[in-house]
């Protein structure tokens, strides 16, 4: 049974179509023959008791500089639709988290994947505080008498936003780094946020590992190596992506984390493994669906629509 299914994301026109996970899961859902919508975040609203949108009916097909065709706009009521992909990419600032407070007004009735409510109580480098048996040594805080602690105690740490994302504002602080002080006033000077702090883990020079889950298990793997000098392994940064199989430390950390995700609504995860540990659970607008796709020649997108299917009860 075609579903009708509208994207809330980032801009399309500028999109890199042979990494966007976002455009991968609208080619597949239109391959289902799903109804596709675009629209930004910035066109959601609450009208008299309906939660609205603005934007577009959308077809993609797969060629660069001609990846998709929108149709005439208009406004839709979100609560009339089958399923709302929330796909924007952070910063996870009010006004991410405000559409998630619009969207979990019309879930479950209309699936949002993810369900928003988690999505808003989750925050990627947050989630992975309820299991500290299973990520490396970790400190939130904003005063800097405590994160000066926290480097003493390890010496060798990452500095890190607390809702940052794409490696922005990362820096590795070693034991003979003089910018600890300076990085702390930078930072204070953006925002009112706690920052992050984590234990350096040397592993990661062979790989940050992204494991993808839907509804909970694991589907596969990549490895994404950071480039020459660069401690940040993000492939917004230049990292590049290698094959990677799933290790039985990969599979431990899935078991304990699954069952919670799937709990939760969270169809569509992207974890990130260094070294044997989890240093955070993207449950936002992960990525790396395509990566994955060309290594193993898996259809994750259709594992990820089988999924949001069964729950619609769908084709």
């Amino acid at each position: 049974m075609p579903l009708r299914v509208a994207f809330q994301m980032d801009p399309i026109a500028p999109i890199d179509i042979d990494a966007d996970s976002t455009f991968r899961l609208a080619e597949e859902a239109q391959a289902r023959g799903h109804e596709l919508f675009y629209y930004t975040p910035d066109r959601i609203a609450f009208q008299s008791g309906r939660i609205t949108a603005r934007g577009w009916p959308l077809k993609v097909r797969r060629a660069h500089g001609n990846h998709f065709t929108l149709g005439e706009e208009r406004e839709i009521d979100l609560a009339e639709w089958d399923v709302v992909w929330l796909r924007q990419d952070p910063p996870f600032d009010m006004s991410y988290i405000t559409t998630t407070h619009l969207l979990e007004m019309i879930h479950p009735q209309t699936l949002v994947v993810n369900d928003p409510f988690w999505v808003r109580n989750s925050p990627e480098k947050l989630l992975v505080l309820r299991f500290p048996d299973l990520t490396p040594p970790t400190t939130i805080a904003r005063d800097l008498a405590t994160l000066k602690q926290f480097k003493e105690t390890h010496g060798d740490i990452i500095l890190k936003p607390l809702y940052g994302n794409g490696g922005a504002g990362v820096f590795r602080l070693d034991p003979n780094d003089r910018n600890f002080n300076a990085l702390y006033e930078l930072f204070e000077g953006i925002n009112r946020e706690p920052l992050i702090a984590q234990k350096f883990l040397p592993d990661v020079s062979a790989g940050d590992k992204r494991v993808i889950l839907v509804d909970g298990v694991p589907v596969g793997a990549i490895n994404r190596v950071p480039s020459e000098g660069e401690t940040r392994s993000n492939m917004h940064v230049g990292g590049r992506a290698e094959k990677a199989e799933l290790s039985d430390r990969d599979r431990e950390i899935c078991a304990a984390i699954g069952p919670m995700l799937r709990e939760k609504g969270q169809v569509f995860v992207g974890i990130d493994v260094i070294g044997g540990w989890l240093t955070e659970i993207n449950v936002t607008s992960p990525t790396g669906i395509q990566e994955l796709e060309r290594f193993d020649g898996t259809n994750v997108a259709g594992r990820i629509w089988e999924a949001i299917e069964s729950r619609r009860g769908g084709a």
